[in-house]
């Protein structure tokens, strides 16, 4: 059984290779044929080796675990595999026969479809109008990579203009869109029924041993705190000076001259922020993005929405993104940089079959830097106006993990629960719910455009496939800062500590490890004082608005000519 291990881990960190080599292609341009063949081919064979090895489980189960605990305790070789005959013991009511565990692993490859063609359509074949300024100037293009700058821009004319024609551009695909996720929501549920879960909910957190009541806990936790969204709804139209708020002003800058904050600067205020890390954390990661080239930084035609970290035990963890000259360029860059970290310091302690932590895991990690990071420049950069757009990037950030995310949950477990009733899931049916979800999370402030907001479902083609993920999202943004406020105060061994997550990858379980991390997941009050947080940001972005002088709005630097802040910056970090 030993031999066996060994071997699987060896084949599969060789087709990992191959499946990130072949993905990495694809993501950077999805309109690249032979590139989206040769990831259709890897996947492929990843689904094959899959069902050649599905015999393994199910007759590890056969043996009995008496015995397999027996070889555990006296084979030094099996030593290292305690954890996963624990954990095989309590998925083994849900193991089923060799057969058909080769057949479910099969089928894989197949169910990837639905997704796959979601993405095509948005990453490839949508069409979108270009945006257009109050001043009529040259039309502004809208795709993926360009997205986030526009929602920015001062003009209001370019935001609206932006935001609906990304909108329509969906719209004019609704059902086939909604085809393909409701294809998604009934692979689940089939995959829960087969392996006799109640519910696709617990089908997708009992394997990772997180108990149901997380979920819901932090939904109810959600839903009684969304008072604190309403009032920075209020702070926000009245900062602009609007009579009624749209969706496209949710991220309308509040001072005049946006900061610009190019890739380099970015990356040593990153530096700088983690510097409480020490040393080897942030030599290794100044490496990987200065001369590893870790990161895919330019936008293109073709290449996928949003961003990611990626890779494999024995590759680089690289990051893809568009980078944008500000703040929120910077703090995507931070939050990616926390994957990658969380992977290199995985990958290099723990054996193939702990290296892939839990997703459960992983959003801690992105946003422990984005929270380490901010504090640093809140608590360092001075300047009235800086502050203010690092308040709004962490306020744009808070929105799509503590409103966006935990609203797709609540979609989520609707549109499961419905098709486990039965039920039939269509576009009209997915945007009306979508609508009165957004309409609760934005009270009265907000104008709600009922098609385009409804369609917000239809612009995640990624998460919405990958049963029930997005809720750990907000319990990531909650574990994070609590980890956060204790490495930045100091804590006696709070350094440590989350070094020894990074490094724990999935040789435990998720929650025993943030455990010993100091954040106590399975309980709501990280999420409570994750709120506290937020409604703190609030605060201080009402005052910060409140007491600067009118004439101060536009008197931010352009910081890629500001050289006296990055060498403070520098300085403030050992340079490798």
């Amino acid at each position: 059984m030993a031999e066996w291990f060994e071997t699987i881990q060896r084949v599969l960190r060789t087709l990992s290779q191959i499946v990130v080599y072949a993905a990495f292609g694809y993501t950077v341009d999805a309109t690249n044929q032979e590139a989206a063949a040769r990831n259709d081919r890897a996947r492929g064979l990843f689904a094959r080796a899959m069902a050649a090895i599905a015999f393994g489980d199910p007759e590890m189960i056969a043996i009995g675990f008496d015995t397999l605990r027996r070889w555990v305790r006296d084979d030094p070789g099996m030593a290292i595999y305690a954890h996963y005959i624990d954990r095989l013991e309590r998925r083994a009511p849900h193991v089923r026969s060799t057969e058909v565990e080769e057949l479910l692993n099969q089928a894989t490859d197949a169910f990837r479809t639905a997704s796959a063609t979601h993405g095509i359509l948005t990453d490839a074949d949508l069409t979108f109008t270009p945006a257009r300024s109050s001043e009529g100037t040259e039309p502004l293009e809208v795709a993926q990579g360009t997205l986030g700058a526009l929602l920015t821009h001062p003009d209001r004319q370019v935001r609206r203009t932006a935001w609906e024609g990304y909108a329509d551009a969906h719209l004019a695909h609704r059902n086939t869109m909604a085809n393909c996720l409701a294809a998604g929501v009934k692979q689940n549920v089939f995959m829960a029924r087969a392996r006799r879960y109640p519910a696709a909910l617990e089908a997708a957190l009992v394997p990772n041993h997180v108990p149901v009541q997380v979920f819901h806990n932090l939904i109810e936790t959600y839903t009684r705190n969304l008072p604190t969204w309403h009032k920075y709804w209020k702070v926000r139209r009245e900062a602009l000076g609007y009579t009624a708020l749209h969706a496209y002003d949710r991220a309308a800058p509040l001072v005049r001259d946006k900061p610009i904050v190019t890739f380099e600067q970015a990356v040593e205020w990153i530096v700088a922020g983690m510097q409480p890390l020490g040393d080897e954390y942030v030599t290794v990661m100044r490496r990987g993005l200065l001369e590893e080239r870790w990161v895919d930084r330019y936008a293109n035609r073709g290449k996928r929405a949003g961003a990611f970290s990626s890779g494999a035990p024995g590759t680089y963890p690289f990051i893809l993104m568009s980078y944008t000259d500000d703040v929120f360029g910077l703090s995507t860059l931070a939050h990616e940089l926390g994957h990658s970290m969380h992977s290199y310091y995985s990958w290099r302690t723990q054996p193939l079959i702990y290296a892939r932590y839990p997703i459960f895991l992983a959003e801690v990690a992105s946003n422990f830097n984005q929270a380490m990071v901010r504090g640093h420049l809140l608590a360092t950069e001075t300047e009235p106006d800086l502050q203010i757009a690092i308040i709004e990037e962490a306020m744009a950030n808070f929105y799509r993990y503590f409103l966006v995310m935990p609203t797709l949950a609540r979609f989520e477990l609707e549109i499961h629960q419905r098709v486990e009733r039965g039920e039939a899931l269509t576009a009209s049916t997915l945007m009306a719910l979508v609508t009165d979800l957004f309409r609760e999370a934005y009270g009265d402030e907000v104008v709600v455009d009922e098609d385009r907001v409804g369609i917000t479902w239809a612009q995640f083609p990624t998460h919405l496939y990958s049963n029930f993920y997005v809720f750990q999202y907000a319990t990531g943004i909650s574990g994070a800062h609590a980890l956060a406020e204790g490495v930045r105060a100091g804590k006696p061994g709070a350094e440590d500590r989350y070094l020894a997550f990074l490094k724990a990858g999935g040789s435990r379980y998720p929650l025993d490890i943030l455990q010993d991390a100091g954040v106590d997941l399975a309980s709501p009050e990280p999420v409570e004082k994750a709120f506290a947080v937020l409604a703190q940001l609030v605060d201080r972005l009402a005052s910060l608005l409140r007491d600067r002088p009118a004439a101060a709005r536009s008197s931010t630097k352009n910081l890629q000519r500001a050289p006296r802040r990055a060498r403070r910056a520098s300085r403030r970090v050992e340079t490798p």
